[in-house]
């Protein structure tokens, strides 16, 4: 994990080490002052979709990986304000809604669900990103 503040600003960009993040210059998340957003995420390990035809499973992983971003940032579950959930199937929606709400039920973030064309990989079928609040103690 790699957290760098930057000069001018009150920003600071979290890497987990993700073999893209360098490639394609972005941070897994950013810390703006009291809120913190994450990149979308997709169910991929090491290079490799994971839970492969299971919405459900991917959502899990997805989410695992927005909130490790998050977190490292310096937030937790119970900041997160907002998620947003890209689905390649109307058919997942239930299946990604029901992870969501195991994840978020007791926070209750606003979220939005969309359907899009596709991802990346044929076999992705979700993405995620979540923003949370949190104010920095002093």
């Amino acid at each position: 994990m790699t957290s760098t503040p930057d000069a001018t600003s009150e920003v600071q960009r979290v890497g987990l080490g993700g073999p893209w993040e360098q490639l394609y210059g972005y941070s897994r998340a950013v810390r703006a002052g009291d809120l913190i957003v994450s990149s979308g995420c997709r169910a991929t390990v090491d290079g490799n979709v994971v839970h492969v035809g299971d919405p459900g499973g991917q959502t899990k992983i997805a989410f695992q990986i927005a909130l490790d971003g998050i977190v490292a940032a310096g937030a937790s579950v119970s900041d997160v304000i907002r998620t947003r959930m890209y689905v390649t199937d109307p058919s997942h929606a239930d299946a990604v809604g029901r992870v969501h709400g195991e994840l978020f039920g007791l926070v209750r973030p606003a979220a939005t669900v969309v359907v899009v064309a596709g991802l990346l990989e044929p076999e992705q079928l979700v993405e995620v990103e979540v923003e949370a609040y949190a104010p920095q103690r002093p």
